[in-house]
């Protein structure tokens, strides 16, 4: 059974962060610490009472693909219904068009609990998300009058929709064609790998659609972004014709099972009417927009499945009665997390998932000064630090989802691959979040190449110096504290030895740079969460000099972790930033023929 971790949220959001990150921000004049408290609170039961239930029932009876192209998934369309009834596909959508404007680093916070509770229903409220989002900033007056507030809503979804058979991640190679018809264009190709593309949830689903206007420049230059619904849309918003779009069949997949994983064609008669978003020859820069949002989202489900598998381990390793370890008690077997391997495994999981959900949130933050701050250099500082931190949180925290569900299944020694205890599921699910929206590579490539070397380092340096700051500032005496703190200063030093000696491999010698881009980026993830690490340890010792009352316990695990990570895991970023500053040649050097 999930249990949202309400008071590992509210730590992050209203002590680590804090409202007053958002202080000048008008339009989250309404934000509080006390609201925050307030949702969280209605999010967590609703993951608990509501989408944890269908978990096991999505994974073993999955999505149903009929001939006729119907797609029906096993008690989500009831949880979807009351999902979108309750107001949470509002919660951090413009009030303009019907949404509660409630900050990113909120809305960040609870879409855990819907990735922790049941990943694969995830999925289709966050593609909903980035399909606005891209339409918010590129769309016309008149496409967002016709389409946001039902997609706000709810009342329809949205998804994206890039790759092809013959494209995967090199969106160069699209074919997808679209051919003009008076102030619209009939769309003609196939799309593979369409998360949530037919479902039965909702009457409209809207497509944002990559193709080629006939006669478009080959290569990236000539790709264009069309808004194509399932049903066409009166002016009125009322619902017409089905769309010639049909969905051709569904995957069958590792993991996420309910989550209907779609083969789309578009114009197998006529062809699917579809609408232009922005200028023709743009869509690639209008896509970003929602794969950044998807990024920071699919970031988040990686350390959200984590601190599921977390849950699941830790309960068993307090109830499985193994083996006799060393501080047991005097006769007979004990619990194995009494094991000091045990325990390790555990503490590397929580050490782990913490970090990553404090930086997730703090990117999400700089996100919300980007958009809401009224002076123009803070948000420029602070969307140069969110575009930064995007590729960082994504990677590194799927990266480190899959570890922990695959220490999650260790913990259940044999019992963990077996179905019935649940850890194998948390594995399979888990395991796509590298893959979607942008491998691990091509994060770390999006992190060298455009935010690091096209502005020479500067965005890292701004951020390490503020980190330096942070961690310099901490003064209390707890000797865990201080141990975090000394540590996390080294791993600062080492990644900005580090992000020098990468700038002059890519000024040099690129595909050596390109070599390490990820034992880079885990670099960076690694050094950046012993920061918020220190910073969580140092408030949970002020708090308990100051007397926790029945937080204490809470407090005294934060600095048990801080000290985990210090000695444990930030040392992993000695043999990172070894890896980036010498181990490029034995990568670009080597002949492909010998692999």
């Amino acid at each position: 059974m999930y249990r949202a971790p309400l008071r590992e949220l509210q730590f992050v959001l209203n002590e680590l962060i804090g409202e007053q990150a958002l202080a000048g921000c008008t339009g989250f004049a309404d934000y509080s610490a006390e609201l925050a408290v307030s949702i969280l609170e209605e999010a967590g039961k609703f993951a608990e009472d509501v989408l944890d239930p269908l978990y096991r029932k999505g994974d073993t009876e999955g999505a149903k693909w009929t001939p006729d192209g119907v797609v029906t998934t096993p008690g989500f369309k009831a949880a979807y219904q009351a999902f979108a009834q309750a107001g949470w596909n509002q919660l951090s959508a413009d009030p303009a068009f019907g949404g509660q404007g409630m900050p990113r680093m909120l809305g960040t916070a609870v879409q855990e609990l819907w990735a922790g509770s049941n990943l694969a229903f995830k999925l289709c409220p966050m593609l909903t998300q980035g399909a606005v989002e891209a339409l918010e900033l590129c769309g016309s007056d008149a496409q967002k009058q016709r389409f946001l507030p039902k997609m706000i809503s709810g009342e329809w979804t949205g998804t994206m929709n890039l790759t092809e058979p013959q494209a995967g991640s090199d969106l160069g190679q699209i074919r997808t064609r679209a051919t003009p018809d008076g102030d619209r264009y009939r769309l003609f190709g196939q799309k593979i790998f369409i998360t949530w593309g037919e479902h039965d949830f909702t009457p409209n689903i809207i497509h944002m659609v990559l193709a080629r206007i006939d006669g478009a420049p080959p290569g990236t230059k000539g790709i264009s972004l069309f808004i194509v619904p399932k049903f066409l849309v009166g002016d009125d918003g009322t619902i017409g014709e089905r769309n010639d779009v049909q969905c051709i069949s569904i995957e069958h997949k590792l993991g996420i099972h309910a989550s209907p994983t779609c083969v789309l064609q578009y114009g197998a008669r006529d062809g699917a009417i579809g609408y232009l978003v922005g200028e023709a020859n743009r869509g690639l820069e209008y896509m970003f927009v929602m794969m950044n949002a998807a990024r920071l989202s699919v970031g988040l489900e990686g350390y959200a499945v984590a601190g599921r598998a977390l849950q699941q381990a830790a309960e068993w390793a307090r109830t499985r009665v193994q083996g006799r370890p060393p501080v047991a008690a005097a006769t007979g077997p004990a619990p194995i997390v009494h094991h000091p391997d045990i325990k390790r495994m555990l503490l590397t999981v929580k050490a782990n998932t913490e970090a990553m959900r404090a930086l997730a949130i703090y990117a999400a933050a700089q996100l919300d000064i980007a958009a809401a701050h009224p002076d123009a250099a803070v948000k420029a500082a602070a969307q140069a630090r969110g575009d930064l931190l995007i590729p960082i949180v994504k990677a590194w925290s799927t990266e480190g989802g899959i570890e922990a569900a695959s220490l999650g299944v260790q913990v259940h020694g044999g019992m963990g691959f077996v179905e019935e205890t649940g850890a194998a599921q948390a594995y399979r699910d888990v395991r796509i979040t590298t893959i979607y929206e942008g491998t691990t590579g091509i994060q770390a490539n999006d992190l060298i190449g455009r935010k690091i070397g096209r502005d020479r380092g500067a965005a890292m340096a701004a951020l390490l110096a503020d980190v330096a700051h942070d961690l310099e500032a901490i003064a209390a005496d707890d000797p865990a504290v201080q141990a975090a703190r000394r540590a996390a200063l080294e791993g600062v030093a080492e990644l900005s030895q580090a992000t020098q000696a990468l700038l002059a491999q890519l000024g040099s010698a690129p595909d050596r740079a390109l070599a390490v881009a990820v034992p880079y980026l885990l670099l960076a993830g690694t050094v950046l969460g012993a920061w918020q690490l220190a910073k969580s340890a140092s408030i949970a010792a002020e708090r308990l000099a100051a007397g926790a009352g029945g937080d204490a316990d809470f407090y005294r695990a934060k600095l048990a972790t801080a000290r985990f990570y210090a000695v444990q895991i930030l040392p992993r970023a000695d043999a990172f930033a070894r890896v980036v500053q010498e181990g490029g040649a034995a990568v670009a050097e080597v002949d492909a023929a010998l692999i």
